[in-house]
C-alpha cells in the first residue's frame, strides 16, 4: 500500500519541512516518473488520507465554500479545516484510473461533530453523513472506483490529534455500512468499508466490533509506529535489531486475536 497524504507544503517537523508539493492537493499528477513507479508495482492500493482527513470537507450538494490548509494554533494538527473540490477529485480519478490503482478513500469522520468542553481531544456528538453522500453520489455518477473506504484516521483508543469513543464509533460505522449499501446498489460492485485505520487498544476494538456487530467492518485497519519519530538518531539500529522489533509482537497478537474472534471479511491491515 502506497500512502497520497493531505499535509501541506507548510507542514514542518525537526526544523525540516519536507512535503513541499507531494500533497494530494498540490502533487503533480503528470510527472512522468511517479506514473512510472506507480504502474510497475502494478497492481498498486493507494490510500488517500492521513492526518488531515477528518477536517477534510467535499465541495459538492451544499458546501459553497472551498478553504486551503491555513496554519492555526488551536486547529487539528496545527491546521485550519480544508476542502477537497469535484475539480481535483476528477483530476485525481483520471490519475487512478492511468495508472490502474487500486483506491481506498479515508472520509472525514469527523464531520458533524464537536470538541468535548471537558476531556481534552474527545470529539462527542453523531457522525452526520450528508457530505459524504454527496460526495459517494458524485464519485458514482462519474464513474469513478472506489476499492474500499476507510472510517477516519487515528480516531482509535487514546487517538492522535482527536479520538471518539469506541461506542460511538460502532454505531457511526453502522451508518456508514449502510450508506454504502444504499448507494451502491449491486453487491459486486460496493466498496468495502474499513475501520478503524488507528492504535491499537484491546478494549477499544472490542468494544466498536461488538457494537458494529457482524458483516459491518469488512477490514480491521492499524497503524503501528515502533520505530518512533523520524528524527530518532538510533533509527538505523532499532530498523536491524530483531529483539527490538520483536518488543511490537503482542500487538500484533492482540490485533489477531480480534480477527478470530469478529472473523472480519478482509482481516487485518497493518
Amino acid at each position: 500500500m502506497c500512502y497520497l497524504d493531505w499535509w501541506p507544503a507548510e507542514k514542518c517537523d525537526y526544523n525540516q519541512c519536507p512535503w513541499g508539493k507531494a500533497g494530494i492537493l498540490n502533487l503533480d499528477l503528470r510527472y512522468g516518473a511517479l506514473i512510472n513507479a506507480i504502474k510497475a508495482f502494478n497492481p498498486l492500493r493507494i490510500k488517500v488520507g492521513g492526518s488531515l482527513q477528518d477536517n477534510v470537507v467535499y465541495k459538492v450538494g451544499e458546501v459553497s465554500s472551498c478553504p486551503n490548509f491555513m496554519k492555526r494554533e488551536d486547529g487539528l494538527f496545527g491546521f485550519s479545516q480544508g476542502c477537497l473540490s469535484m475539480e481535483r477529485w476528477d483530476q485525481l480519478n483520471r490519475f487512478f484510473n492511468h495508472t490502474g490503482v487500486k483506491l481506498t478513500f479515508g472520509l472525514n469522520a469527523l464531520f458533524g461533530r464537536n470538541e468535548s468542553q471537558t476531556e481534552k481531544g474527545l470529539w462527542i456528538g453523531d457522525w452526520q453523513p450528508q457530505n459524504t453522500r454527496d460526495f459517494m453520489q458524485y464519485t458514482i455518477s462519474e464513474g469513478y472506483k472506489v476499492d474500499s473506504y476507510e472510517f477516519g484516521n487515528q480516531l482509535s483508543g487514546s487517538g492522535m490529534g482527536a479520538k471518539v469513543d469506541a461506542k460511538q464509533y460502532g454505531k457511526d460505522v453502522i451508518v456508514l455500512k449502510n450508506l454504502v449499501k444504499e448507494l451502491y446498489a449491486h453487491p459486486e460492485t460496493q466498496p468495502k468499508v474499513l475501520g478503524p485505520g488507528g492504535f491499537y487498544e484491546e478494549k477499544w476494538f472490542n468494544t466498536f466490533l461488538e457494537v458494529s456487530g457482524q458483516g459491518i467492518v469488512d477490514g480491521l485497519t492499524h497503524h503501528i509506529y515502533n520505530l518512533g519519530p523520524g528524527d530518532d538518531p538510533n533509527m538505523m539500529n532499532k530498523i536491524l535489531d530483531p529483539s527490538y522489533l520483536n518488543q511490537v509482537s503482542q500487538t500484533y497478537k492482540g490485533v489477531s486475536d480480534v480477527v478470530n474472534k469478529f472473523r472480519p471479511q478482509l482481516g487485518a491491515l497493518v
